[in-house]
C-alpha cells in the first residue's frame, strides 16, 4: 500500500527531473523530502533551464555541490540502516509520535492530515495494525487546488490508504492565489478520518505515555 505509493512518487520524480525540474521543485510538488528526491533521481540526466524558459547548457556541479550531495546521500542511507526493521513496540511508538505531531486532539474522532503519501500510508497501516477498525467508518477527504485533477488524486490516495472511493467525502477545491508563486502538491493533502471516540481516547492515552517524563527522563542531560 504505502510502498506502491512510494514507487509512484519515485517514477514521477524521475519524469520531472528529466524535464529539467530542480530537486526542490520536485520535492515541493510531491510533498517529500529533498533528500529523498536526490536519491531517487541521482542517475537521471539533468539539464538546467535558463531564465528565458529554454533549456540551458548543462554545467557540472561544483565541488561544494558534489560534497553536499554526497553527504546527503550518505546520511540518508546511514539513517535507514540505523533504524532498520521496526519491532512491534517501535512501530507502535513511532505511530504515536506521528499522531502526536499531526493528528487531531479534539475528543470524538481520529483524524490525520498530511500531503506526504508515505506518512499517510504509514499512519493507515499503524491504525489498522494496533486497533480494531470498522473499515466502513473510515473516511478520506482531499484538499486540492482547482486546476489539479481530482479524479487522479482520488485514485492515488485510495491506492495509498486502501480506502474505497465510495468512502471519500466532498473534496475542498482551493482557488489558486496568483500573487503566490508556489509549486502545488500534485495530489493535494489527504485527511484520514475515523469516527470512534474509544479509539481516539486510546491513542491519546498512548501519547500521554510517550510524553510522560517517566518514559524519557533518563535521556535528559544533567543541567537541562
Amino acid at each position: 500500500m504505502g510502498y506502491r505509493g512510494k514507487l509512484r512518487e519515485q517514477q514521477l520524480a524521475r519524469e520531472l527531473r528529466g524535464r529539467s525540474w530542480t530537486l526542490q521543485e520536485i520535492a515541493n510538488e510531491l510533498g517529500v523530502a529533498k533528500s529523498s528526491v536526490s536519491l531517487w533521481v541521482r542517475d537521471v540526466e539533468f539539464t538546467p533551464r535558463a531564465r528565458n524558459g529554454k533549456v540551458a547548457q548543462r554545467r557540472a556541479p561544483n565541488r561544494l555541490q558534489r560534497r553536499k550531495a554526497k553527504e546527503i546521500e550518505e546520511l540518508l542511507q546511514a539513517g535507514q540502516r540505523r533504524i532498520g526493521q521496526l519491532s512491534e513496540r517501535e512501530f507502535l511508538v513511532a505511530g504515536v509520535a506521528l499522531y502526536a505531531g499531526e493528528g487531531a486532539k479534539t475528543d470524538g474522532a481520529v483524524k490525520f492530515a498530511n500531503s506526504d503519501a508515505q506518512l499517510v500510508g504509514f499512519f493507515c497501516a499503524w491504525l489498522r495494525h494496533f486497533f480494531d477498525i470498522d473499515e466502513s467508518r473510515v473516511r478520506l477527504y482531499l484538499y486540492l487546488h482547482e486546476e489539479l485533477d481530482l479524479a487522479a488524486a482520488m485514485r492515488f490516495w485510495s491506492d495509498i490508504t486502501a480506502v474505497p472511493l465510495t468512502q471519500f467525502g466532498k473534496a475542498y477545491r482551493a482557488a489558486a492565489d496568483p500573487s503566490i508563486r508556489r509549486t502545488k502538491h500534485v495530489h493535494g493533502c489527504a485527511t484520514v478520518a475515523y469516527s470512534c471516540s474509544r479509539t481516539h481516547r486510546a491513542i491519546m492515552g498512548l501519547i500521554a505515555g510517550v510524553v510522560d517524563r517517566h518514559a524519557w527522563g533518563r535521556y535528559v542531560v544533567a543541567g537541562c
